[in-house]
Order: structure tokens, then sequence, then C-alpha cells
């Protein structure tokens, strides 16, 4: 059975308000483009059964922004602290702890280490993934969340708010 794992970054956020960047909110953009790529991935055949988020507001407002058009409840969000300011070893550990249950997870999250992640799995050369950029990542020989490792998943598809235009 394979593994799909979906990175998704956060949608774009408001500089204006003078808050610590944990609790920067949404732009009018972020508002606009979260709800069009959420509809984006609710396409796909695949599509995440579980929602895991950093707590920052930014990017827990995007994952419940996605819940809502994914018909999922938004309280089985789950959070975990270690996603905000994560090192790449840091997301790699919270993807091997997944719940093997879930064949299907989406996280959502911040940069540069979303980037980094993606090159890691995929061993790709993805400069950089937008706000609200959506990775599909698949693990076809993966039998649970810790086998994953450098260069055992492939990339089925990237999209962007910006890549139709």
């Amino acid at each position: 059975m394979a593994k799909h794992l979906f990175i998704i970054r956060h949608a774009k956020s408001d500089w204006s308000f003078d808050v610590r960047d944990f609790e920067r909110p949404l732009n009018a953009r972020g508002f606009k483009n979260a709800p069009q790529m959420a509809l984006r991935l609710a396409q796909y055949s695949v599509l995440p059964q579980h929602l895991v988020s950093s707590p920052a507001k930014r990017a827990i407002t995007t994952a419940q922004i996605f819940a809502e058009h994914l018909k999922m409840p938004v309280k089985n969000i789950q959070t975990d602290n270690r996603m905000y300011e994560a090192a790449l070893n840091t997301l790699f550990q919270i993807i091997n702890e997944l719940d093997d249950r879930h064949d299907s997870v989406a996280l959502f999250g911040h940069n540069p280490s979303f980037t980094l992640l993606t090159n890691y799995f995929a061993d790709e050369n993805v400069y950089n993934i937008p706000t609200c950029g959506i990775v599909h990542l698949r693990f076809d020989d993966a039998e649970d969340w810790a086998s994953l490792s450098e260069g055992t998943g492939k990339l089925a598809w990237f999209a962007y708010p910006r890549d139709g235009e």
C-alpha cells in the first residue's frame, strides 16, 4: 500500500499587523488563494485522510479552510508545536510518527523547511514552494510512515496559486 504526503505551505500572510510572527494572520490574497487551492486539491483522486498543522495562526487558518472545502471536520485537525520553525530532521520525525491508519496525510506549515523536505524525499530540485503551494509526494513501496527516508518518494504533482497565470 502506498503512502501519500501533501506538503502545503500556509497561504499569504499579513505583515501589516504589529504582532509576533506566530500570530500573523492571512491577508486578503491568502483568504482568496486558500479556498481556490483547496478546491484544486479536491479534484484529485487521492485526498488527505488526516491534516496536521503548525499551530501558527497563518498555518492553522489555511488548514481550517482546506478542511472545510475537503468536507473534513475542522476539529480533527492535529496541531504539532514542533512544526513551527521546524528543522528538516524535526519534520522528518513528525512524519515518521504519523498514524499508519492514514495512508494519505496533509501537512500545513512553513518554508524553508517544506521546500527542503520536498527535495529530501523526492530527490527533486524544487526551488521554492510559494505560499499556498501544494506538493503531493507518493511513496509507492511504503508500508508505514516510519519507513520513509531520503529519496523514497516521487513528486506526483506540484501546484500553487499563480502557476496557471
